[in-house]
């Protein structure tokens, strides 16, 4: 399944869950970040989270959203070792730019700055005492470095990820945050269960593709 598609599903349910839950546009905006973000994640394991084929205009735009996120994470990274003031929305936010101007790299190179910024996130989440990042940070130094659709695309992983959003909601105290995290999450794999491929839900203990014809 094409990362657009997934983006799409997590924008989607983002939107839904703002309707959902109490309005407010700073509560609507995380909700359909968190959840399209949520969406996308499970990829980061490969290189094929939004397209395997750019055009001019993408790369141009990759590139602004790289480097839009990296002046983002700097500025946090500014206000947490300096100002010692933590903003758990600018942080989250700054890193979900950043990594998904990664969405259609591949290699090494692109694999080891994803980690570093994912062992930056263990160190903030150590320095501050809030373990929803520093989980969320081991999820980032980790998956670039599996096989695609592997651990990153089973129940295991909607488990790991849905306690991250946890985390996130009680530090934000927002409901319905963990809500979308897990849903979001679940949609990319519900969506890629509907490919040819499908999906090893439960490996490694059932190593077999699970599939649906539609």
């Amino acid at each position: 399944m094409k990362g657009s598609t997934h983006l799409a599903i997590g924008t989607v349910i983002g939107a839904a869950a703002a309707v959902y839950y109490p309005f407010s546009w700073n509560n609507a905006a995380l909700y359909v970040a968190v959840s399209a973000f949520s969406a996308l994640s499970a990829d980061l394991d490969g290189p094929s989270m939004l397209s395997s084929k750019l055009g001019k205009v993408s790369k141009i735009v990759r590139e602004v959203v790289i480097w839009a996120g990296a002046l983002l994470m700097a500025v946090a990274a500014y206000l947490l070792l300096v100002q010692r003031e933590f903003y758990p929305e600018l942080t989250a936010g700054a890193v979900m730019v950043f990594l998904l101007g990664f969405v259609a790299k591949e290699g090494a190179i692109r694999n080891a700055l994803v980690s570093a910024v994912g062992l930056g996130l263990i160190y903030a989440g150590f320095d501050i005492q809030q373990n929803w990042l520093m989980g969320f940070g081991l999820f980032v130094v980790w998956a670039p470095w599996l096989k695609h659709r592997g651990m990153t695309h089973t129940i295991w992983a909607v488990f790991a990820w849905g306690a991250i959003g946890w985390g996130l909601q009680q530090q934000l105290q927002i409901e319905g945050i963990a809500a979308v995290s897990v849903i979001g999450y679940v949609s990319h794999l519900v969506a890629d269960t509907l490919t040819p491929s499908g999906v090893k839900w439960l490996y490694p203990i059932y190593r077999r593709s699970i599939k649906l014809r539609v």
